[in-house]
């Protein structure tokens, strides 16, 4: 099993988030700071929306 940083992770260890490609229908999503956590399970297109969003910026504070 193979975990990808996401690109918008922070490149000094904090706020770091990654997620898992191998699987279809759920994206697998941890903290990389705790790795042997528990990790939470997004349906994939849930997942595809949520990251539309942040790309287009719906979701800054």
């Amino acid at each position: 099993m193979t975990w990808r940083k996401s690109s918008y992770s922070n490149s000094d260890g904090g706020e770091c988030v990654e997620v898992r490609d191998d699987h279809t229908a759920l994206v697998p999503v941890r903290d990389s700071k705790t790795p042997h956590s528990p990790t939470l399970h997004f349906p994939a297109d849930g997942w595809a929306t949520f990251v539309a969003a942040v790309k287009e910026g719906q979701l800054s504070g």
